[in-house]
């Protein structure tokens, strides 16, 4: 099964991993890393958890700027993306990536128009959805900039850095002589592809218009991303994502690369809604189309304490293991842990090609986010508010912040749990490893006491 595995199995997945779309749409997202943590400190802040916090907030005049600040940021991430895409995607190609990325802008904003209602201070329609296509000219809808723009975002910067490079790699383009300083000759060089880019792009946009009397970024919100964000946000999503991470992990792949790869736009798209939802109402629920599986799902349920949520079994090799193996990874591993590195474990136990370990390590993730999904679902903790922090953000805190004092508390149940799922196989480990340890002392003991005899007796002799 490993030979099948390693030889038939995981080839086909780290070419699909490593390829230049996959490589670009995974740079290119974190791209938006810095913005997304500046932009949830901004959310909390103006839709603060606590009522007396946030009266004070409202009675301060402060709320409308946290909120200015919130939509300059976490509110417009698909723009992030679609630049970030292009320009991953022409600088791995070799050439400058920035006339690239600022095309795929050019391109995202062309195709979208205005679909949102506008509405006064009293809540009274001002313009509505039908009438807004025609009546706001000249303006960009922050709808389509976050979460509801992210898929066409991202088929719009690949796209767009493959036609670019295509055009760079066939040289044409237009050649300056050397003379000219390089930033003017990198303009135009950009000349052609860009203008043929944004003449594509605006030909789809006026077929959209024209036969199906919408735009591509509303077309691919409704046929594509929502069916994406349903598939995903099921129990059945959250158990297969679960168990993939540490299931690659076993076999020494990096498990959270690879799924983060793939599901990292659907599960943020899913927590800009839950952000822009919590910024609306001060509450996520499922009559306001609150999502289970976000991104901190898996970041704070799934990941936490590193892959396969380690930290139980960390807790027992540092203070309860007698291996000196395993009592001396636990003590090194402690700290990291804490702050969701867990590399030492995996490969000091190791738990990477470990028959023992692989079944707390698969089944402690899904244990996790399965009870929360349904916890969640139940109504006993509440919605992800759709904030984000760094993934280094420590446990417990990085609960209170993603979900308030309830999910706080429900994530260090979980983490306590973690170590009675571990500790029976932890357990057996600990003893291999002792027993090995003592055997290889013995005979050490043994070839001591051999040489000293020998020793004596060439004395005697």
């Amino acid at each position: 099964m490993n030979d099948w595995i390693n030889n038939k199995l995981l080839p086909p997945i780290m070419k699909f991993v490593n390829t230049k779309a996959i490589t670009a749409l995974k740079n290119g997202m974190l791209v938006s890393l810095p913005f997304i943590m500046v932009g949830s400190i901004f959310l909390l802040l103006s839709a603060f958890p606590l009522p007396a916090v946030a009266t004070f907030m409202d009675n301060t005049g402060l709320t409308p700027y946290w909120t200015q600040a919130y939509n300059a940021s976490f509110g417009i991430l698909a723009v992030f993306a679609v630049v970030g895409i292009a320009y991953n995607w022409v600088k791995d190609d070799g050439f400058e990536p920035l006339p690239a990325g600022m095309t795929a802008l050019v391109s995202f904003f062309l195709i979208m128009r205005p679909t949102t209602a506008v509405m006064n201070a009293a809540g009274k329609t001002v313009v509505s959805a039908t009438q807004a296509p025609t009546m706001l000219t000249g303006f960009i809808d922050r709808t389509w900039l976050g979460g509801q723009g992210m898929i066409a975002a991202i088929i719009i910067g690949l796209l767009t850095g493959w036609i670019y490079s295509w055009f760079i790699k066939h040289h044409i383009t237009i050649k300056l002589p050397e003379q000219v300083p390089p930033a003017v000759a990198e303009s135009f060089v950009a000349l052609i592809p860009a203008f043929v880019i944004i003449t594509g792009w605006l030909i789809v946009y006026m077929l959209f218009d024209a036969t199906a009397h919408t735009t591509m970024t509303q077309w691919i919100y409704q046929t594509i991303q929502t069916p994406l964000q349903g598939l995903t946000d099921s129990f059945g999503g959250v158990l297969i994502i679960s168990l993939l991470i540490p299931f690659f992990w076993f076999f020494g792949v990096h498990g959270a690369v690879i799924v983060s790869g793939i599901m990292t736009p659907i599960l943020t798209a899913n927590s800009l809604q839950n952000a822009a939802i919590f910024k609306a109402h001060g509450v996520v629920t499922a009559a306001n189309g609150g999502h289970v599986f976000v991104q901190s799902l898996l970041d704070q349920f799934g990941t936490v304490t590193g892959s396969g949520m380690t930290i139980g079994l960390v807790f027992f090799m540092a203070f309860m293991a007698k291996s000196a193996q395993m009592k001396s990874i636990g003590r090194l591993s402690f700290l990291p842990g804490l702050f969701n590195i867990n590399e030492p474990v995996l490969f000091g136990v190791p738990i990477v090609m470990n028959p023992l370990l692989i079944i707390p390590f698969m089944f402690m993730p899904a244990i996790s986010m399965g009870s929360t999904y349904w916890l969640i679902k139940l109504g006993v903790i509440p919605y992800f508010t759709g904030v984000q922090v760094p993934w280094t953000t420590p446990p417990i805190l990085s609960g209170l912040l993603v979900g308030g004092w309830k999910m706080m508390i429900w994530q260090a149940v979980v983490l306590v749990l973690s170590f009675f799922v571990y500790l029976p196989f932890a357990h057996k480990q600990d003893q291999i490893l002792y027993g090995q340890e003592q055997a290889a002392l013995d005979s050490e003991a043994h070839t001591k006491e051999a040489e000293a005899a020998a020793t004596t007796e060439h004395a005697t002799d």
